[in-house]
């Protein structure tokens, strides 16, 4: 999809027509076709909660293509039944972006729960639950996070996601991987739609097998989602610009600025996430004329409990070192480009904007979400090293710099929440990971996939990297499922929940462990 000037412009408003209150005369959102499916297939989501206000999201679908656009009717109520109604309004969905909408409701009351639904015609969507932020400087007892990544459909059902509901979280906080780009995998548990993944109409396609998953709608609808991305959204391994290694066997992608600018598109197609980032990116390619550019990182506040803030570590950074196509172990010792002081992992201004983040951040707890393992981790065992270098092993100046930003602005309680390696590593943040008796500045829990399955030697070198990196005080890669990390002023708990049989829809779930963080202390102790 290449974007001209006009279509920038035209996006622009779609997206403010998209996200804001339409008021239409009376029974004009009723004249609609007679309807032959459900069109709120997808369901429904909410996400971005503020302490006045969340983002609606549903997309429409149609038994036949739509060119046309359709008017929602929208309510937000105090109890399931919608007897007592908090707000109401219309939204529409344009076919531009695949009839999806994100409503931005105002006016509810902070520190809530609500309930909500969409109606076309005589159609009414599944209702979901979702909730504001308390008000800042809100005293606030408790928040519980739900944090999960990598969901690869072929490889398993999503039966994490049910557990994770019966575990009732405030939020969920998705780190990356919603999709895959591949056109299958071997010994698929369950077969993928479609071939490669290469356009708007492609990405759109996946998204809706995705979302089609009964446990994945209904979390969704349980309660509101911040979201991050990374490299599979659009192309496996990918650093800003530069393709990675996600390319059909038997062709190639001749544009990626255009393929990059499609997978943008649909993830904010279906996404409960605020049209400003749309109309915000777009506004950047006037800048940028090479490729689309979506802004997501974000800072969202929890009273005075806690501070989330969301990267975004593949839009901006620079291409892998020693390498030009994606991901690989490479030997520091053999790469002079790893050590380059200016190499970036979230960018220059993203930096810059995480330390003023950080500065003005008023939370007792500072959580980090981000894609991948924060803390290094060596692969060889022994003399000499071996990283990874898609992820902070491959940008150790940046890793630094964001350890010294963490000192400089004296951030309370540092808590880094990561995915990406289908492994759970648990660990201290230390001020400088080159010396053993350096002190820990925050704490670590990379978590484990939905459903993606993990490499054989992580299964199998679990223990032996374990032992080769002691900032890490746990590491298991074998089950698949989720995190629940509970915070009050007094400690952070954080729970691994794991699903028996990723092959089977009805798994049951067990804990694998248990950690606990007292506030002011950097110490993970496992209970």
């Amino acid at each position: 999809m290449k974007l001209d000037s006009s279509d920038r412009r035209r996006l622009l408003q779609l997206a403010a027509a998209t996200a804001t209150t339409l008021w239409l005369p009376r029974g004009a959102w009723s004249r609609t076709a007679r309807l032959q499916s459900d069109p709120f297939a997808l369901g429904v989501a909410s996400g971005a909660p503020e302490p006045d206000g969340v983002v609606l999201w549903t997309r429409l679908l149609f038994a036949e293509p739509q060119a046309r656009e359709f008017t929602l009717r929208w309510e937000v109520a105090h109890d399931e039944g919608f007897t007592r109604i908090a707000r109401s309004g219309q939204v529409q969905a344009m076919p531009a972006l695949g009839h999806a909408v994100h409503a931005e409701v105002q006016g509810l009351e902070p520190d809530r729960w609500y309930f909500y639904r969409f109606m076309l015609g005589e159609a009414v969507s599944p209702v979901g639950r979702t909730r504001t932020a308390p008000a800042p400087g809100a005293e606030v007892a408790r928040l519980r996070v739900g944090y999960a990544s990598c969901q690869r459909w072929e490889h398993g059902y999503y039966a994490a996601w049910r557990h994770l509901r019966a575990d009732a979280p405030d939020l969920v906080l998705f780190l990356g991987d919603y999709i895959y780009e591949y056109p299958g995998a071997q010994n698929a548990v369950r077969p993928v739609t479609g071939g490669w993944v290469l356009t708007l109409d492609d990405y759109r396609a996946r998204y809706a097998l995705h979302r089609s998953d009964a446990d994945l709608q209904a979390m969704h609808a349980a309660c509101p989602w911040l979201l991050t991305w990374d490299d599979h959204e659009v192309q496996n391994d990918y650093a800003a610009l530069n393709a990675g290694n996600g390319v059909p066997v038997l062709g190639t992608v001749p544009d990626f600025a255009a393929r990059r600018a499609a997978a943008y598109q649909a993830w904010y197609e279906h996404m409960p996430v605020r049209a400003s980032m749309l109309t915000q990116g777009l506004a950047g390619l006037q800048q940028r004329p090479q490729g689309a550019e979506l802004r997501i990182h974000q800072q969202v506040a929890w009273g005075r409990l806690a501070t989330l803030h969301l990267l975004d570590g593949r839009q901006y950074r620079d291409r892998q070192a020693c390498l030009r196509d994606g991901g690989s172990l490479i030997d520091p010792a053999q790469c002079p480009e790893w050590a380059e002081p200016q190499r970036s992992y979230l960018g220059a201004a993203q930096e810059q904007w995480l330390e003023q983040a950080l500065g003005r951040s008023a939370g007792r707890w500072n959580v980090v979400g981000q894609q991948t393992l924060f803390g290094p981790r060596d692969a060889r065992p022994g003399p000499g090293q071996r990283f990874w270098n898609d992820g902070w092993d491959g940008y150790p100046a940046a890793r630094t710099r964001l350890l010294d930003a963490l000192q400089r602005q004296r951030v309370s309680n540092p808590v880094f929440l990561g995915g990406d390696v289908h492994e759970n590593w648990v660990g201290h943040v230390k001020a400088d990971y080159s010396r053993a008796d350096s002190a820990a500045i925050g704490v670590e829990f990379c978590g484990t996939s939905i459903s993606s399955r993990a490499s054989a030697s992580g299964i199998e070198r679990a223990a032996e990297r374990l032992a080769e990196n002691p900032h890490f005080i746990y590491g298991e890669a074998r089950y698949r499922g989720y995190g629940l990390a509970e915070f009050t002023p007094q400690r952070l708990r954080t729970t691994l929940r794991a699903v028996d049989d990723v092959t089977r829809a009805d798994s049951a779930a067990s804990t694998q462990a248990q950690f606990e963080v007292l506030a002011g202390r950097a110490r993970i102790e496992r209970v």
